[in-house]
């Protein structure tokens, strides 16, 4: 009980230190907006992520329906020619089209299918049959369809795309990051509390894997291996715990000599144990601090892999498989590159300011 009050008199002038800091509060807000955003808002958007739309492909952001007067007429001319029909007239009422279609050899009413099926329009129904078959004029609703930001070059929904494609860059991200705490504080709280002979070879490994150039060393293993998502985890935790490593070896070496562990060693307990119980719940401060910055560090390089082509492969998606999409098209349809763009620098600026909120919560020395 005593062992629980103190763990939350320092936790709980953390949190107080860290809730006056608004820049890193609303930095928080943004992050758990973000994740909720992906997590929940894909089956909010209307729209499913692989689901492309022919006649709406590269739409510039905005919040008017869809399809507009200036597409309408070329859908309905690519809808009536897979019909085997000529589109004669067309008049609009409000969400309801009139259309007139005609073909010598008879109109098969069975073909109306393709009208629903486009995605663009509800259910035809004949209203008239002027000619046996040979003309028909028919009524459809118009569906209202909005892309806020835009399509891409196949017509998918460029936010429902960002929103999916977070899921898989956070998830990235953050599972990275564990790994490499996971690997890092193990590594790095072992070699300072042994210190000596190990503590050299350990971290004299560190810097030879340093010395690695990353980038080759995804290369080579693209080429034993295909391209995934579980390979992309492998490659960055790989990786990503040498900076950890450091980071808890040099505060271990400071905590070995202090009179608790001194303390544990008098009453027999062994290294694991020492290093378990007291050594690494004692490097908590910097490892969350380290941790948070190291989540905007692993998605930005995720998205550099993925903008080569070397990350995430087809059909999944993240933020830099969509933003290598829309630098390929940026004459053409800016907005692929702002929309996912603006979803990174949002999730790195924030993760970045809630680090520096937190490191400076966690300094005793901050009022």
């Amino acid at each position: 009980m005593r062992a629980g009050r103190l763990m939350a008199g320092p936790a709980a002038r953390t949190l107080s230190r860290l809730a006056r800091q608004r820049v890193a509060v609303a930095s928080l807000a943004v992050l758990i907006l973000i994740a909720l955003a992906c997590l929940f808002g894909p089956a909010l958007t209307g729209h499913d992520p692989t689901r492309a739309y022919p006649d709406l492909r590269q739409l510039p952001a905005g919040l008017a329906a869809q399809p507009d007067p200036d597409r309408l007429r070329p859908a309905l001319e690519r809808l009536a020619f897979r019909m085997r029909a000529r589109l004669d007239d067309v008049a609009r009422d409000g969400d309801a089209l009139r259309l007139t279609l005609s073909a010598e050899a008879g109109v098969d009413r069975r073909s109306l299918v393709y009208l629903p099926r486009s995605d663009l329009f509800g259910e035809p129904q004949v209203i008239a049959d002027p000619e046996g078959g040979h003309r028909l004029v028919v009524a459809v609703p118009v569906r209202r369809l909005y892309f806020p930001l835009g399509t891409d070059v196949h017509g998918r929904d460029l936010l429902t795309r960002c929103l999916v494609a977070g899921r898989v860059s956070l998830l990235i991200g953050l599972t990275a990051t564990l790994v490499a705490l996971l690997i890092g504080v193990g590594y790095g709280a072992t070699a300072g509390f042994i210190g000596g002979a190990v503590d050299a070879v350990m971290m004299r490994l560190v810097d030879v894997l340093y010395a690695l150039p990353f980038v080759f060393f995804v290369i080579l293993l693209l080429v034993f291996f295909r391209a995934s998502l579980t390979l992309m985890l492998v490659v960055i935790g790989a990786v990503e715990w040498l900076d950890m490593a450091r980071i808890v070896r040099a505060q271990t070496l400071s905590l070995r000599e202090r009179d608790f562990v001194r303390a544990a060693r008098a009453l027999g307990l062994g290294t694991p144990r020492i290093i378990l119980r007291h050594i690494v719940p004692n490097t908590f401060g910097p490892v969350a601090v380290a941790a948070t910055l190291l989540v905007p560090q692993v998605i930005l390089l995720e998205s550099f892999l993925s903008f080569l082509g070397l990350g995430v492969q087809e059909p999944q998606t993240s933020w830099g498989v969509l933003i290598a999409e829309g630098a390929r098209s940026i004459e053409s349809a800016p907005h692929m590159l702002a929309g996912p763009a603006a979803f990174l620098i949002a999730t790195l600026v924030a993760l970045t300011l809630l680090g520096d909120g937190l490191a400076d919560a966690l300094d005793p020395r901050s009022s």
